[in-house]
């Protein structure tokens, strides 16, 4: 076994044994929870190392970068789980269709008629969780709060499989009360499942009811610091960007 290979079961491991305490401590399992492995600006050479240790549940934030790395992934580990986590363009959606196995960034109605065209056009349907901006923060993707149960409705009459909600809440504050709030609207609209979570509060989500958790960075390590765009270039806000 490489030394890759070593570092990956071992942070894997660590996850694991961290989402099994507060799994127990809501009458549930590590087993119960999906533990999306955040793989985004990785390459393939430092994903091996983890699907080698097991981990089959693997997420990208955008089409492009995933198109670039996963058909070759997959070829070699075919039960592999490939979820869109970060923003969608519609133009994009019939991309994300032919590639994931799960988004969970369905957050307005024009995206939400792109990809129940591409569904349509490729015979297949795809579990969506709807996003909800939980923290109202506008320079972040999801659907408003009070928005979210009419974009709820309007997936499920185009057929849409809703899978559930899924946030980010807003950085540098406690994210406790955004999720119970995902969670309460979850209850309301009668859905089962809860994408949230990540590196840093994952243990805290889980405990209020997380089914789907987004971690990269307790899996990867650290990813290098992205490049400072130059002042009025209007480039450098990043939707999702709060670290996984």
């Amino acid at each position: 076994m490489t030394t890759d290979s070593i570092e990956a079961t071992e942070r894997l491991n660590a996850v694991r044994e961290t989402m099994g305490r507060a799994a127990r401590l809501t009458g549930r399992t590590a087993a119960d929870i999906t533990l999306i492995a955040v793989s985004k600006t990785q390459e393939a050479a430092a994903i091996r190392p983890l699907i080698a240790a097991g981990q089959r549940s693997f997420g990208e934030n955008r089409v492009q970068e995933a198109q670039g790395k996963w058909p070759e992934l997959r070829a070699e580990t075919p039960d592999i789980a490939l979820h869109l986590v970060g923003q969608l363009q519609s133009n994009k959606a019939a991309d994300a269709v032919a590639l994931f196995d799960v988004i969970h960034s369905l957050d307005r109605p024009s995206l939400l008629t792109a990809l129940a065209k591409a569904m349509d056009a490729a015979g297949k349907r795809i579990p969506c969780f709807i996003q909800v901006n939980i923290g109202a923060e506008e320079q972040k993707g999801g659907c408003a709060i009070a928005d979210t149960p009419a974009l709820l409705r309007a997936a499920r009459d185009a057929d849409i499989p809703v899978a559930g909600l899924m946030c980010v809440p807003p950085a540098d504050v406690e994210p406790a009360p955004y999720f119970a709030l995902l969670a309460k609207m979850a209850r309301e609209e009668g859905v089962d499942r809860l994408s949230m979570g990540m590196s840093g509060d994952f243990e805290t989500a889980i405990m209020l009811g997380a089914t789907d958790i987004r971690v990269g960075t307790a899996l990867f390590g650290e990813r290098p610091a992205p490049a400072r765009s130059l002042p009025g270039s209007g480039r450098g806000m990043i939707r999702n960007s709060r670290a996984t």
